[in-house]
């Protein structure tokens, strides 16, 4: 199977719950559109540093974490963050990779959402046993 990517929408949580509260506007609600690399093989979603300050997600902790060659390296973790796909959202937290590293939706947010890799077309769908609504599983 070749690489997969998807049309995501990342959304800044804490604005959100602040322009809901009246604080701030909705129009400063800070938002973005990219094309991520789907990597069911990942945990979490990672960004990088640019997308991090243009979203200005807050600092939550440092990570470890085992990268693909084996090493494990330390990574700053932000959030909260709102992932949009279709008619699906996850709220969740994301590491930052140094640089302009590419960005990755990993499976916590993609279960959250409840999509799948379409293995023929090599594209994310919206589960097709629920194509209104996610449906978690809680077992």
């Amino acid at each position: 199977m070749g690489l997969v990517y998807a049309d995501i929408e990342l959304v800044n949580a804490v604005d959100l719950e602040n322009a809901r509260r009246h604080i701030i506007g909705e129009e400063e609600v800070k938002r973005m559109h990219l094309n991520m690399l789907v990597d069911s093989g990942a945990y979490m979603m990672a960004i990088n540093e640019s997308i991090q300050a243009q979203l200005d997600l807050p600092f939550v902790e440092k990570r470890k974490v085992q990268v693909a060659d084996g090493r494990v390296m330390e990574y700053n973790v932000v959030g909260p963050v709102l992932v949009r796909f279709a008619n699906r959202k996850a709220t969740c937290n994301a590491f930052v990779l140094p640089g302009d590293n590419e960005p990755l939706l990993g499976a916590i947010p993609m279960e959250e959402m409840d999509v799948l890799v379409h293995p023929l077309r090599q594209e994310l769908i919206v589960n097709p046993e629920h194509p209104n609504y996610a449906v978690l599983k809680m077992k």
